[in-house]
């Protein structure tokens, strides 16, 4: 036998229904907001390149993903892209040149950590580096130089930089598209 439900009760039932699927609606979104700022603010960061330093690595206007917790688990290795807090205001990007405890130098264009010279190939040829140095990298400290060295403001100019400073490695060049490649 076929138990009467009133109209009334059929229309309770599926309202109750809806509001709980869009109450499900509203906390998948709210979880999913409270994910993308602590992946955004603790472990990934966009980040605009300005100006000419980095090329033909980076260019103007590229857009990279900076590895914020890399660091937090090992330190930077040579050669490394990162990026560093170089003023209250104004974040740079560069290349870790050399490591705390190690002197750098220039001399004829050529790049020297610790007496001996190192492999460039991300510096185009004609590209000069003048001379500087010797350096040393005090501890807790890196150094860093853009890849378009005769237009970087780098290490050579403000100092090593501090580890409390750096913000993470870029990783990805990701806008525009036809740029896209890792940078590690």
């Amino acid at each position: 036998m076929s138990e009467f439900i009133p109209r009334s009760a059929r229309h309770g039932r599926r309202r109750r229904r809806d509001r709980n699927e869009a109450w499900e609606w509203v906390q998948a979104l709210a979880i999913a907001i409270v994910l993308a700022m602590v992946i955004r603010y603790f472990v990934f960061e966009p980040f605009s390149v300005s100006g000419p330093s980095m090329l033909s690595t980076l260019h103007d206007g590229d857009l990279v993903i900076v590895n914020k917790l890399i660091y937090q688990f090992r330190a930077p290795e040579k050669g490394e892209i990162v990026v560093f807090h170089a003023t209250s205001k104004k974040d740079y990007i560069k290349r870790v040149i050399a490591l705390p405890g190690q002197v750098v130098s220039a001399q004829n264009n050529i790049v020297r950590v610790d007496g001996r010279s190192i492999d460039e190939p991300y510096v185009d040829e004609g590209n000069r580096t003048a001379d500087f140095g010797p350096v040393e990298v005090p501890p807790g400290h890196i150094f860093v130089m853009g890849d378009n060295r005769m237009n970087s403001s780098d290490s050579r100019e403000f100092g090593p930089v501090s580890m409390d400073q750096v913000v993470g490695r870029a990783d990805v060049i990701f806008w525009p598209l036809s740029d896209f490649s890792f940078l590690w």
